[in-house]
C-alpha cells in the first residue's frame, strides 16, 4: 500500500473539507447580516427560548465553537449574564448536528441506480450541480445578496468534494488488517472518549471531527462500539475553543465557558454510562455492526438533544459550579468601563460587533453632550469639582475614541456586507465629529478657569448675550446627540437651519463686543475671552452639522448622498443643494430659530 499517496490524498481532503465549512459557515453569516447573533442580546431568563436561539445562530453560521465564543464575548461585555447564556449554549450543541446530518446524503450513493430522482440528489452528482449554479450566482449576480448565495454553494460543493476525496483515500485502508485492529482497541470507552477529545481540540471543531469520522466510515471497519465513545469526545473536545476564547475575560465570561466545559463532560459521562449499562444487561443488536454516516450523524443529534433536555431544568446547577470553579465578586475586569462592550471575540460576527459600536458611540455622544454642558456652566457659577469633571470625562472620551477606531480598523479585515462596509466609514466619521465637540468643551472650560483667575467679568449685556448663545448651543447639541441615538432624519433636517442661525448669532456678539471695547464698557482680557469662546460654541454647532449630514445620509442612501458620506462631495454644498430643492421645512426651521436666538439681539 501506497502510504505516501494516502496521506497527501487524507490531508488534501481534510483541507478541502475544512475550507468548505469555513467559507459555507463565513457566507451564511454575510447572508444572515448579524441578524441572527443580534437576537442574542434579546434573550429573557428563560433557557428554552436561549436553547431555540442557540440552535437557530449555531445552524445559521454553521459552528458552535463560533456561538460559543460569541457567547463568551457579549458575557464579558456585560450584554448577556451568565444564567441567561446557559440555554444558548445548550441550543449550540444541538445546533452543530445539523452538520452530520447534511454530510449523511453521502449514504445516498449505494441507492444510486434507483431512480433518477435519487440519482441526480446524490452527493457526486448534487455537488458539482450546485458549484456551477453557485459560480454563475458568484460571477454574474449583481447583488452582494446574490454572490453571498453563490458562495454559500460554493462552499458546500467543496465540502463534499472534501469528504468524497477523504472517502477515497481511506477505503483502500479496508483491507488493512492493523487499521481494524486500530479501532478495535477505540472499543475502551475511556480512550475513544479521549481520543474524540483530542482530534476535535487539535482541529477546534466538532463538525469538522465528525465529518472526519464519518469519512473514516466509509472503510467498514468502524463499530458502533468504537464510535459512540469518540463521538462523545468529540463533544468534549469542542469546549478548547471556548476556554482559550475566556482567556484575559471577567471571571463571569470564564464561568460562560466551563459552564460549556461542564455540561459537555457531565453529559458524555452520563450518556456513556447509560449506554453501557444498556449494553451489559440487555444489549444492542447492532454493537458490534460497522456504523455509516447516518448512525454516526443519529447518534451525535440524539446524544445532544437528550443530554439538552435532561440538563434544562438543571440550569442552575451548571450556574453554581461554574462560580464555585471561579470564585469571587466583581474584579476589575469586570468593574463599569465602557469600552468593555467591544470584546474582540464579537468581530467574527461584524453584525454583532458593529451593533457594540452603536452603542458605544451614543455613550460618546452623551458624554461629550455634558461634557459641554458642564463647561458652559462653569461662566456662570465657577466649581472646582465640575472643571475637574471635564478634564476628567474628556479623557474618557479620548480613550472611547482611540478604543473604537481600533476595533473598527480590525473589523475591516472580516468578510462584510457592503452595508456594513458603509456603515464602518459612517461611523469614523461621527466619531470624529463628536471627539472635536468634546475638546472644544475642554477649550470652553479653560477659558471659564482663565477668566475667573483674571478676574475677568462679563458686562451685563455681555452676560445676557453668552446665555444667549450658551442656550442655542444647548439646543443643538441636544438636537444631535438625539439623533444619533435615535437616527432621526426628520429631526436632522432642523440642525442645519439652527447651525446657519449660530452664524449669524457669531457675527452679531463678534460686532457687539467690539463696539463695547472700544467704548470701553469691556477689558481687553474679557474680550479676547469673550471672542474665543463664541468662535469655540460656533465651531461645536459646525461639528453638529456634519453629524446630521451623516446621519441623513446613512439613512438616504441614494448615489449621490453615498458619494458625500465617502468624502467624494463637499458636505455643507450638498446641504446646500438640498435647502434648493427641499426648502419648506428649512425654511421655516431657520425661520424659527432666528426669530428664537437673533431678533433678540436686533431689538438691543
Amino acid at each position: 500500500m501506497d502510504w505516501f499517496s494516502l496521506i497527501v490524498s487524507l490531508g488534501g481532503g481534510l483541507a478541502l473539507f475544512l475550507f468548505g465549512m469555513n467559507v459555507l459557515g463565513n457566507s451564511l453569516e454575510k447572508l444572515s447580516g448579524g441578524r441572527m447573533e443580534k437576537t442574542l442580546e434579546k434573550l429573557t431568563n428563560s433557557v428554552w427560548k436561549g436553547v431555540l436561539l442557540g440552535m437557530l445562530v449555531t445552524a445559521a453560521i454553521q459552528s458552535s465553537s463560533a456561538t460559543t465564543v460569541i457567547v463568551v464575548g457579549l458575557v464579558n461585555a456585560g450584554i448577556l449574564k451568565l444564567r441567561s447564556c446557559i440555554g444558548v449554549i445548550m441550543g449550540a450543541n444541538i445546533g452543530t448536528t445539523i452538520t452530520a446530518q447534511i454530510l449523511r446524503m453521502g449514504d445516498l450513493e449505494s441507492n444510486a441506480n434507483a431512480n433518477f430522482f435519487m440519482s441526480l440528489i446524490k452527493p457526486s452528482t448534487l455537488a458539482p450541480i450546485i458549484a456551477v449554479v453557485g459560480i454563475i450566482f458568484l460571477m454574474a449576480g449583481k447583488k452582494a445578496k446574490y454572490k453571498d448565495i453563490g458562495t454559500i454553494m460554493l462552499g458546500f460543493s467543496v465540502l463534499f468534494t472534501g469528504m468524497f476525496t477523504m472517502e477515497a483515500a481511506v477505503k483502500p485502508l479496508a483491507a488493512v488488517p492493523e487499521f481494524a485492529q486500530v479501532f478495535a482497541t477505540l472499543q475502551n470507552p475511556i480512550l475513544g472518549v479521549l481520543v474524540g477529545a483530542i482530534v476535535t481540540a487539535i482541529i477546534q471543531s466538532s463538525s469538522a471531527s465528525v465529518g472526519i469520522l464519518q469519512a473514516l466510515s466509509a472503510t467498514g471497519a468502524i463499530t458502533y462500539s468504537a464510535a459512540v465513545p469518540i463521538i462523545l469526545g468529540q463533544n468534549i473536545g469542542t469546549c478548547i475553543t471556548s476556554l482559550l476564547a475566556s482567556i484575559g475575560t471577567g471571571k463571569n465570561a470564564k464561568r460562560t465557558a466551563f459552564v460549556h466545559l461542564y455540561f459537555n463532560i457531565i453529559g458524555a459521562g452520563l450518556f456513556l454510562a447509560v449506554v453501557y449499562i444498556i449494553q451489559y444487561t440487555v444489549g444492542f443488536p447492532f454493537w458490534a455492526d460497522a456504523i455509516d454516516k447516518g448512525g454516526i450523524a443519529n447518534f451525535h443529534t440524539i446524544f445532544n438533544v437528550s443530554v439538552t433536555l435532561v440538563f434544562i431544568p438543571f440550569a442552575g446547577v451548571l450556574e453554581k459550579l461554574a462560580m464555585l470553579t471561579i470564585r469571587g465578586g466583581k474584579d476589575e475586569a469586570e468593574a463599569e468601563n465602557e469600552t468593555n462592550l467591544l470584546d474582540e471575540r464579537l468581530l467574527v460576527s461584524p453584525g454583532l460587533a458593529l451593533a457594540q459600536c452603536v452603542t458605544l458611540l451614543k455613550k460618546m455622544a452623551g458624554f461629550a453632550k455634558q461634557n459641554l454642558f458642564d463647561a458652559m456652566s462653569l461662566f456662570t457659577k465657577f466649581d472646582q469639582k465640575v472643571f475637574d469633571r471635564v478634564m476628567e470625562t474628556e479623557e474618557t472620551i479620548d480613550r472611547i475614541e482611540d478604543r473604537l477606531g481600533n476595533y473598527l480598523q480590525k473589523l475591516t479585515d472580516r468578510e462584510m456586507t457592503d452595508t456594513e462596509s458603509k456603515q464602518i466609514t459612517y461611523l469614523l466619521h461621527l466619531i470624529s465629529e463628536i471627539e472635536r465637540i468634546g475638546d472644544y468643551a475642554v477649550n470652553i472650560a479653560d477659558r471659564a478657569d482663565m477668566s475667573r483667575n483674571r478676574g475677568a467679568k462679563f458686562s451685563q449685556k455681555g452676560e445676557a448675550e453668552m446665555k444667549l448663545m450658551f442656550t442655542a448651543i444647548e439646543e443643538i447639541v441636544t438636537l444631535t446627540t438625539s439623533i444619533v441615538e435615535e437616527t432621526d432624519v426628520k429631526t436632522a433636517l432642523l440642525v442645519e437651519p439652527l447651525e446657519q442661525t449660530i452664524d449669524v448669532m457669531e457675527e452679531a456678539l463678534k460686532a457687539k463686543h467690539i463696539q463695547r471695547l472700544k467704548k470701553g464698557k469691556c477689558s481687553v482680557d474679557t474680550g479676547i475671552i469673550f471672542l474665543e469662546t463664541i468662535a469655540d460654541l460656533e465651531r461645536v454647532a459646525d461639528h453638529c452639522s456634519n453629524i446630521a449630514v451623516y446621519v441623513i445620509g446613512d439613512n438616504k442612501l441614494n448615489t449621490e448622498q453615498r458619494r458625500m458620506i465617502e468624502g467624494e462631495v463637499n458636505q455643507h454644498e450638498f446641504l446646500r443643494r438640498m435647502h434648493e430643492e427641499g426648502g419648506t421645512v428649512y425654511e421655516s426651521a431657520m425661520k424659527m430659530f432666528m426669530e428664537k436666538y437673533v431678533s433678540p439681539l436686533r431689538k438691543e
